[in-house]
């Protein structure tokens, strides 16, 4: 699936074999882990909310007739949120919209880390690079692989990049942070 080609990219899959062994990628761009921080701020600035469990406490049973005279419990409906409840989200909502419009002193270096699972290496890895398509997403799967095989490194790759307060300003005009629309790509290597 084709997004917009002005679209901003926060995170993606993709898998591979190498040498025999399948490869999966957990790629992330910067900007995804920079507005990751965003709502870690926000949640301590607001911090901790009302500690009344409405999700599970005071939900209602809906239930559906079983026969002549008995019934089964189908669902539960979930009491509204206390308005203390209400107020603590609002107020985080507020934090992150300020922190967002004003960004944060927060920088995002690039990483990768491979990990050897019983089924797959794993390769977490964060690179500045945008995921519209499937050649884009390709471009990960082969960035990720000339770095297992030592053929690369991210420095080489993006010479002293760091995600900066800078950078996420001027892509606000672009999109609100997640709002990323979810999609899938079938890649052939």
């Amino acid at each position: 699936m084709e997004t917009n080609p002005d679209s901003l990219s926060w995170w993606d899959d993709v898998g591979f074999i190498l040498n025999g062994r399948r490869v999966i990628v957990w790629w992330m761009h910067p900007r995804c882990i920079y507005s990751d921080e965003i709502d870690s701020l926000s949640g301590q600035e607001a911090g901790d909310g009302p500690q009344d469990d409405w999700l599970t406490e005071g939900s209602t049973k809906n239930y559906r007739k079983v026969g002549a005279s008995r019934k089964k419990i189908v669902s539960y409906t979930c009491r509204k949120p206390s308005a203390e409840r209400r107020r603590y989200y609002d107020q985080l909502r507020d934090i992150r919209t300020r922190l967002t419009t004003e960004g944060i002193d927060f920088e995002v270096a690039l990483s990768w880390k491979r990990q050897r699972l019983t089924w797959a290496t794993g390769v977490d890895l964060v690179a500045p690079l945008e995921v519209r398509n499937e050649t884009e997403l390709a471009a990960i799967a082969v960035l990720a692989r000339r770095l297992l095989l030592g053929q690369t490194t991210l420095e080489t790759e993006f010479p002293e990049y760091r995600y900066r307060r800078a950078d996420w300003l001027s892509e606000q005009d672009k999109t609100a942070p997640n709002s990323e629309s979810l999609h899938s790509h079938k890649v052939t290597l």
